[in-house]
């Protein structure tokens, strides 16, 4: 727009710059326009002015000026002359100025009242462009744009004029020219002007202009043509009164125009309330046609038919309804632009035929929509039903297969009465195996209870096949049920078989226990009561008989124990005819069985009588044999003291030595004779002893002595008595030969019988070596020790030498004594080789050279002797023994036959081997 706030007056400020004063020069130029303008409104208020710069320095006639052309009462004027009084009046107006929002820069009162003609000219510039110019508005444009385009729109038909400013495009007259002929042609022949007289076409123009325009001429011609570029603000101002002059003609057009206009407003008005009642009553049809198949809510049952709906459905949102939209949308537009065209022409607001309006037309959509809306959530419902539903049904159908698969011969099995003819071990793999399929049975549990679940589910969700679902499902549930039915009577059957089979198992074992022993026991006794005994005394006897009858106590005992054996056997065949088992085998732990228990018992029966039997028969003979022993006992306990008596007093005879060794022989022969005589008691104990070995009798309590004692007894008796005879005769054979005398055989006896401690007839080593000590022997442990001599008086009152010292030590001397006195190495010195050691040098005994002298003599001085002359002087039996006994003569001077009987008498003496 034109700067009809901010194009001020000119600023005539004395340092302004070049281009303004430019301005401002140009200004001054157009005096003549300015006060031709200002006369043209003044006069409509009586008065005018000469001279622009002096007469509105008072301001009363620019108050005036003001009134007039605005049209409004400005305040009461200072009527003084003084030079407050105009500053007061200018104020006012400039203050008036002010008021319609024009901004005065540099332009004060004092300057206008002072008269410079810059400041003047510059306030009514500014007057100009607020009042004549800033109000004029063509289309969208006003003020100095405005009026330019209203100049442009008035000569647009006229070829040779083109209006594009306010200063050279004017230059030619022609554009004046043509806005008085716009709109008053009948003035100017415009077809006679010429672009190249612009003069005659200036001066027409404003000659025409002030006669029948009523506007001041306020250019000058000669001015216009004689400058470059003509004054803007002058053109401006003078064209502005064209603008408000022709105004009123301007008003005529623009009332035939608006006449024009409000038909052709109310034609289109009334075009577009029956488009909108058209179109309303075409899309509330639509809604009134679609929301009931929107409202179809019957579901179908497949879900081919659910996703045709769909699809039907996404049709009606892709296809059908788009346009609906743009309808309702246009609708709407159409609605609001008439309402808004009607409201702007003032006419009453469009009111729709009743239920079209636009609210019902909404209300209808809503509807629509909240049907559609329904309706999609219903559809994807339903598919989403039908989709759990075949879900479902499949997996009905998938679980119940599944199920009966399974079920498939359960019932059968659990009808089986296997149970009937199993053992215990069988029963218990059945119940292990039944175990196993309850636990099988409670796992399918779960899916019986699924299948109800699922059925369950299907019926909810209004499943179209749910009869048949129900009908499969009551067959899986009634199965189920008798299949836990059955399972529980089979469960019981076993239990129940287990428990009988297990009493009777335990009955078996009770009875195998039982029997094993008892049975043991009557073969125990079936042996003991068939052993064959041995007995030797009437105790032992006894001791059977007891024991016997002892065992015969404990018969009733094992009675009882062989009735309650039988008893469970019979109970276990209660239990078998009771119950209806079928058993399956005999006893697994024995082989014992009722009939071989009884037989067995039998027999113990049988037994015991032959058993008392033979024990009264043993007993009468171990009775017997007692009386034998007794008898037997009785003579033994005689004979032997008697014998022990007799050995003892042979003894003393021979030890004790009361009186000559001739009386002692005397003696000794009588005892002899007496006991010869007791033989016929020994015999008869014999005949007793006989009759006991011939009894088996081998031991007999009363008494110590056994046959064989008394017969060594007696033989010791016999051979002591004798040996004792032949000894004394011996001892009367060594003194006479020796010429002993009495007193030195008691001597060397008290010697003997001093050191024999133990009184056994002999002395041991020890007691030898006492003795002979005793007796002067030095048999010391010194080596060297020489023995000591003494002479032994002969019988004939001779003193003669022992045996001469050796030098030998004690020891080496005791043992040549003991190898002379006890030559069978004996270890004991009896007293005949006693006294023969003492007495060995005494007597005139023979020796092996005298014994050779004597068979010298025999042979007749030879060196050996034949057989003959030997029979010849010796008796046969010796001269037989000699011949037998001597070797072969073997010296030179020998003849055949020839025997050595030197060799013969050195060995008769031990020196040699015979």
């Amino acid at each position: 727009g034109s700067r009809m706030h901010g194009d001020p007056a000119p600023d005539v400020c004395p340092g302004e710059p070049p281009e303004l004063r430019r301005r401002n020069s140009l200004l001054l130029s157009s005096p003549q326009t300015f006060t031709a303008w200002c006369n043209s409104h003044l006069r409509k208020a009586g008065t005018q002015i000469e001279n622009i710069e002096e007469d509105f320095r008072d301001g009363l006639k620019l108050m005036l000026l003001l009134e007039v052309i605005s049209g409004e009462r400005l305040a009461k004027p200072e009527r003084g002359k003084m030079r407050v009084h105009k500053i007061s009046n200018v104020n006012k107006a400039l203050n008036f100025i002010a008021s319609k929002g024009v901004k005065l820069v540099s332009i004060g009162a004092e300057e206008i009242v002072d008269g410079n003609a810059k400041m003047t000219l510059g306030m009514i510039w500014t007057i100009i462009l607020r009042f004549a110019i800033q109000d004029i508005s063509v289309e969208e444009t006003s003020a100095k744009e405005g009026l330019l385009l209203w100049c442009q729109r008035k000569t647009a038909p006229y070829k040779n004029v083109n209006i594009q400013n306010f200063h050279i495009s004017w230059k030619d007259g022609l554009g004046f020219c043509a806005l008085i002929h716009r709109h008053r042609p009948e003035l100017i022949d415009y077809a006679k002007l010429r672009k190249d007289d612009p003069m005659t076409n200036l001066n027409t123009a404003f000659d025409v202009a002030e006669k029948y325009l009523d506007i001041p001429k306020m250019l000058d011609a000669e001015d216009i043509v004689g400058t470059a570029r003509p004054d803007e603000k002058a053109i401006m101002t003078y064209v502005s009164s064209f603008y408000h002059a022709f105004s009123g003609a301007q008003k005529a057009e623009t009332a035939a125009n608006r006449i024009c206009k409000v038909l052709a407003v109310n034609q289109e008005n009334e075009q577009l309330m029956e488009d909108y009642e058209k179109l309303a009553s075409d899309l509330l049809e639509w809604i009134r046609r679609t929301i009931p198949w929107l409202e179809n809510r019957m579901p179908e049952n497949t879900m081919q038919a659910m996703q045709q709906k769909l699809e039907d459905f996404r049709d009606y949102r892709r296809l059908h309804k788009p346009p609906k939209v743009q309808e309702k949308c246009q609708l709407e537009i159409n609605f609001n632009t008439l309402q808004t065209k009607l409201r702007l022409s003032n006419r009453p607001a469009f009111m729709p035929s009743e239920g079209k309006m636009v609210s019902d037309i909404n209300n209808a959509w809503g509807g629509l929509e909240g049907a559609e809306k329904g309706y999609e959530e219903w559809l994807l419902n339903e598919i989403r039903r039908l989709e759990r539903l075949d879900h479902l049904a499949e997996k009905f159908r998938q679980k119940a297969a599944i199920h009966e698969a399974w079920t498939e011969g359960k019932e059968e099995m659990l009808q089986r009465r296997d149970y009937e003819t199993a053992s215990l071990s069988e029963i218990k793999a059945l119940l292990k195996k039944h175990e196993a399929f309850e636990s099988d049975l409670a796992a399918h549990q779960d899916r019986v209870e699924q299948i109800a679940a699922i059925a369950q589910e299907l019926n909810e969700l209004d499943y179209y096949d749910s009869p048949s679902v129900n009908a499969r499902c009551q067959r899986i549930c009634d199965q189920w049920d008798a299949l836990g039915a059955l399972s529980q009577k089979r469960s019981e059957a076993l239990q129940r078989t287990e428990k009988l089979l297990e009493t009777i198992d335990q009955l078996y074992l009770e009875f195998a226990k039982r029997a094993a022993p008892f049975n043991n026991w009557m073969e125990g006794a079936m042996e003991d009561l068939q052993d064959s005994f041995i007995v030797h005394t009437i105790e032992e006897i006894q001791g059977l008989s007891t024991a016997h009858e002892q065992f015969k106590a404990t018969l009733p005992e094992a009675d009882k124990e062989r009735q309650a054996i039988l008893g469970i056997h019979n109970e276990i065949a209660k239990i078998v005819q009771t119950y209806h088992v079928n058993m399956a085998g005999s006893n697994p732990y024995t082989t014992i069985n009722p009939q071989e228990v009884n037989a067995k018992w039998d027999k113990v029966r049988q037994l015991v009588p032959l058993r008392d039997q033979s024990l009264i028969e043993e007993h009468a003979r171990q009775q017997n044999n007692e009386r034998l022993r007794r008898q037997f006992a009785n003579q033994a306990n005689v004979i032997g003291p008697w014998i022990q008596t007799k050995m003892e007093e042979i003894g003393r005879i021979s030890i004790e030595m009361h009186g000559t060794l001739e009386d002692q022989l005397t003696h000794l022969r009588q005892y002899e004779k007496s006991i010869i005589n007791y033989k016929p008691k020994i015999d008869q104990l014999e005949g007793d002893h006989q009759l006991i070995q011939a009894a088996l009798i081998f031991d007999n309590k009363h008494t110590n002595y056994t046959m064989e004692h008394i017969r060594v007894g007696w033989e010791q008796l016999l051979t002591t008595i004798a040996r004792t005879i032949n000894e004394i005769e011996n001892q009367i054979l060594t003194r006479d030969a020796k010429g002993i005398s009495q007193e030195q055989l008691n001597e060397f006896r008290a010697s003997f019988n001093h050191f024999d401690r133990d009184h056994s007839g002999t002395l041991g080593a020890e007691e030898f070596k006492a003795c002979l000590i005793s007796l002067g022997f030095d048999i010391g442990n010194d080596a060297q020790s020489p023995l000591f001599l003494f002479k032994l008086p002969s019988g004939n009152g001779n003193e003669q030498n022992l045996p001469p010292p050796c030098d030998l030590s004690g020891e080496n001397e005791f043992s040549r004594i003991m190898s002379v006195v006890d030559p069978n190495r004996m270890g004991v010195v009896t007293f005949q080789g006693f006294i023969d050691f003492m007495s060995r040098e005494t007597a005139d005994t023979d020796t092996a050279d005298q014994v050779m002298a004597s068979f010298k003599i025999l042979a007749g001085d030879k060196n050996y002797i034949l057989a003959d002359e030997l029979r010849r002087e010796l008796p046969p039996d010796q001269a037989e023994y000699c011949i037998a006994r001597m070797a072969p003569y073997s010296g030179p001077d020998g003849v055949p036959g020839a025997l050595d009987y030197m060799s013969f008498s050195t060995a008769l003496y031990g020196e040699s081997d015979l």
